[in-house]
């Protein structure tokens, strides 16, 4: 039994998936929480991402607030923050307070219930995901171990980057995976900077040298935004510091060529951008330890270096190993049918990055990239109705609308798809910039329609003009 909205809410054992007997002591002493009227199908997602985010706000919308079915997203944090944005976070360049949103806000604004938590496991055979307790900063538990019931469950909780077991990597390197990782690197690349000002000996080799270990979109971005803001930094009274003498950004990645995965216009056009700014490329260089002075190459290179950022590499959380024999595929995230749903579980589906699907006729997953959860996520708000009332579940289709690549105040460039005929059309400057932009623009559109989004727009630019365009602390 427990307390739910001031009354107390006792959970029957579920109708429509009765748990064996050897089960049901186990669930009789678990701590189940629901608020689901009777006989209303429940929607859980797991995941507030841009698609897992997205979803619940629509389902909600559609679905919550008309009395069709009970919405539920489970999330280990209780702000989102678009993840495309975490290097602008990371450079001090974007103020996290002002883009932040709150889900038990958005939940109660669209139809949603809110349950703070992370996942850490599933009871397949009873419906059931189970939340690890929480806890504040002293240590008192905020949250209790619970279990939430589902009719329907959407995995939407993203990638991480892969380490590869590189030695020195967790002690010495900060990933940008959450907006905390971002805000972390940001508050110590600030104190190195303060730091390096205030001592009476001159800067030292390496202590104001930023490498970023892996050059896909996202160390990318983060070099041209660090370039930018450490001169703007400086540029607030550390007087001691010589930009061009004192700072340097690395960029390493163990393939080729920048932004692999990206066409070889798009690195070329890229690189030049970078190099021209007086950041250092180094391609085929594998990385073999990080220590708090240095970065290591395997070709017994040594990179003096004292703020390391790890880009590099993208898998599934561990999590999701551990779902109740889900299938996973080698890069540790969920396999999924061209419906969207896990091999080995029509009640669960899997959108975005955690999500493994190799497309018909093709022989490469689709990418990580946030066009894709948001095209999985509008898929999955038609065709979880469609599984409600019993109908066949149609195929994901994905449409590469192109890339775009960010470098800050410097440039943007890119190719969109589709305009003729399936081309791609090469684009760069204020055209680019506008598009890139515009990604972000559709995503608060799909959470907060455009009169909020404008209005929003319109307060962050009066705000910007009024405020340094680096955060200083």
């Amino acid at each position: 039994m427990i307390i739910e909205k001031g009354r107390d809410v006792t959970e029957a054992p579920m109708q429509s998936s009765p748990a064996p007997p050897a089960h049901a002591d186990a669930i009789a002493a678990r701590h189940i929480i629901t608020s689901a009227a009777p006989g209303l199908h429940r929607i859980v997602v797991v995941g507030g991402g841009a698609g897992g985010l997205e979803l619940a706000t629509r389902l909600g919308d559609k679905l919550g607030r008309k009395g069709k079915a009970h919405i539920t997203l489970i999330e280990r944090s209780r702000t989102h923050i678009w993840k495309p944005l975490l290097h602008e976070i990371a450079a001090g360049s974007m103020d996290v307070d002002r883009h932040e949103l709150e889900y038990m806000a958005q939940g109660h604004w669209h139809g949603f219930k809110f349950r703070y938590g992370e996942m850490i496991g599933l009871d397949r055979a009873a419906k059931l995901v189970h939340l690890a307790a929480t806890a504040d900063e002293e240590g008192r538990e905020i949250t209790p171990d619970r279990w939430v019931p589902y009719d329907t469950l959407v995995i939407a909780i993203g990638s991480v980057s892969n380490d590869f077991g590189t030695p020195g990597v967790k002690e010495h390197a900060i990933r940008l995976d959450t907006p905390e990782e971002a805000e972390r690197f940001n508050r110590r690349l600030i104190n190195a900077c303060v730091r390096a000002n205030a001592q009476a000996a001159p800067v030292r080799p390496g202590q104001l040298h930023v490498t970023i270990i892996g050059a896909g979109a996202t160390g990318t971005e983060l070099s041209a935004e660090l370039h930018h803001t450490t001169r703007n930094v400086i540029a607030f009274g550390l007087d001691k510091i010589e930009p061009d003498k004192d700072i340097k950004i690395t960029l390493i990645d163990a393939a080729p060529r920048i932004l692999p995965a990206l066409p070889d216009r798009l690195s070329a056009s890229t690189a030049a951008i970078l190099t021209g700014l007086g950041i250092e490329i180094r391609t085929n260089a594998r990385v073999t330890q990080v220590t708090n002075t240095s970065v290591e190459l395997q070709s017994g290179q040594s990179i003096p270096s004292e703020l390391v950022v790890w880009a590099a590499g993208v898998k599934g959380p561990d999590v999701l190993s551990r779902l109740d024999g889900l299938e996973v595929s080698r890069m540790g995230t969920l396999v999924v049918k061209d419906t969207l749903e896990t091999t080995r579980d029509p009640n669960i589906f899997c959108i975005g990055d955690a999500a493994y699907l190799v497309p018909a006729g093709q022989d490469k997953p689709l990418p990580p990239r946030a066009q894709a959860a948001h095209q999985m996520s509008s898929h999955l708000i038609s065709e979880i109705q469609r599984r409600m009332t019993g109908e066949p579940l149609r195929p994901f289709k994905y449409r590469d609308f192109g890339s775009l690549v960010s470098l800050g105040n410097y440039s943007t460039v890119g190719s969109l798809m589709g305009f003729v005929s399936g081309k791609s059309m090469w684009i760069e400057g204020l055209f680019a910039k506008l598009m890139y932009r515009s990604l972000y623009k559709m995503h608060e559109m799909a959470l907060h329609g455009p009169v909020k989004v404008a209005l929003d727009t319109f307060s962050r630019l009066i705000v910007r003009r009024t405020e340094p365009q680096v955060k200083l602390h």
